[in-house]
């Protein structure tokens, strides 16, 4: 039985878009099959083709982009003057194995996983495409939309900049998406203005030097000592060099040298991450990093070899569209339903879009209410409570009218 009830959709009398019980059970089906059969970024070729079998069995045109993986469609004919809203997913999973020992539809695949919810981020935008492609054919769909199912969003720098780059923003005047939260209970969205994701890089360190026996330390480049000088020192050096407010943080995540207990070694690799909560300082953040690590390496008289990746930078919610979410969830289920949310250290290559267009992530509850603890994002045991997919289809949809009321 459904877990809504009349008093759910206060603003259904007015608000077409509410998904009807039989298509709630083909979406739990279609997302249960998706997590059993993750696939890794700009891999997702029976994703995409399982998204595009149903699009079509609906009567739409969906286009796989340029890279091979990942689609547009577009919703009703657009006229080439109103822009459209876009709502995004991300379909790819993590190279991570599936540890939930209670659940029949757990992954299939070695070492693969949907253990960030882009199972269910994929199944809300079909299922919101699906319902507002009916309601199109009725002759009710007030403005055309786009869905944008994007591949590989946890391969740096993020196959967003692929997606834009095969036209996924071309026409579109706003984009919004949604991001499972396991700390939000299922029923309830998370948002918040401005920045709601920080800027992710990651970060690689070689050094060198000359080694030698452990007994006479003074003839060699003692690299142990200088490796873990740049673990422990050059984090709080950049800190130090810009605001305290941009939350500029170097993160270890590998540290890595030597073979024998007597043997200085004449290689050591760092590797970690590089986050920030501030758009500035994440673009000073590349020369910070490389000149508080030579500064640290050539006190060692070790030479460094640095490899800076650039990943993403914040998504920075647009306030207008923010507020087109909030309006949305309101009207579906009530403002009780709508948390303001922190924050966050993730990265999230969404942000690609926003220096592009005006847009808006949400954080949709995923926790099962009163369970204990929190299934963690890039955990093994992550699963979401299904509710969330209803949630996240009828939000969208109120949006769609909503942003064509106000267009």
């Amino acid at each position: 039985m459904s877990r809504e009830s009349e008093a759910d959709h206060p603003g259904e009398a007015v608000l077409p878009g509410a998904l009807p019980e039989a298509l709630r059970a083909e979406l739990v089906a279609f997302r249960r099959d998706l997590h059993m059969h993750p696939e890794l970024g700009n891999q997702e070729f029976r994703t995409t083709a399982a998204i595009k079998a149903r699009l079509e069995q609906a009567g739409l045109a969906p286009r796989v982009l340029d890279t091979g993986t990942g689609l547009l469609c577009d919703i009703g004919d657009w006229d080439g003057v109103r822009p459209m809203l876009a709502l995004r997913a991300d379909i790819d999973a993590l190279p991570i194995p599936d540890t939930k020992s209670d659940c029949a539809y757990r992954s299939t695949v070695p070492d693969r996983a949907h253990a960030c919810g882009h199972d269910v981020h994929t199944t809300v935008v079909l299922g919101a495409g699906l319902v507002l492609a009916q309601l199109h054919r009725e002759g009710r769909l007030p403005r055309p939309v786009r869905l944008v199912f994007q591949a590989a969003e946890e391969v740096l720098p993020g196959g967003a900049t692929d997606a834009i780059e095969s036209g996924v923003l071309d026409g579109v005047g706003r984009i919004i998406a949604v991001h499972c939260d396991p700390k939000v209970d299922a029923g309830r969205i998370g948002l918040r203005h401005g920045p709601i994701t920080s800027a992710c890089d990651r970060l690689e360190v070689a050094l060198d030097g000359a080694g030698g026996h452990t007994a006479r330390p003074h003839l060699t480049t003692d690299l142990v000592v200088a490796a873990a000088r740049v673990a422990t020192e050059v984090p709080p050096l950049v800190a130090r060099r810009v605001d305290a407010r941009s939350g500029l943080a170097v993160t270890w995540g590998r540290i890595e040298s030597g073979h024998a207990c007597n043997v200085i070694p004449q290689h050591a690799e760092l590797s970690g991450t590089v986050r920030c909560l501030d758009l500035d300082a994440w673009r000073q953040a590349p020369d910070l990093v490389h000149e508080a690590i030579d500064e640290i390496a050539n006190l060692y008289k070790a030479k460094s070899e640095i490899n800076y990746i650039r990943g993403v930078p914040p998504v920075v919610n647009d306030g207008a569209v923010t507020d087109l979410l909030r309006d949305a969830m309101a009207a579906r289920r009530g403002a009780h339903c709508v948390e303001d949310t922190e924050q966050s250290l993730g990265g999230e290559d969404f942000s690609w879009y926003l220096e592009q267009v005006p847009g808006a992530m949400a954080r949709l509850g995923v926790r099962r209410p009163g369970e204990r603890g929190v299934r963690d994002l890039h955990q093994g045991d992550f699963d979401a409570d299904e509710h969330a997919i209803t949630v996240g289809v009828e939000l969208f949809t109120a949006a769609v009218f909503l942003d064509a009321q106000r267009a």
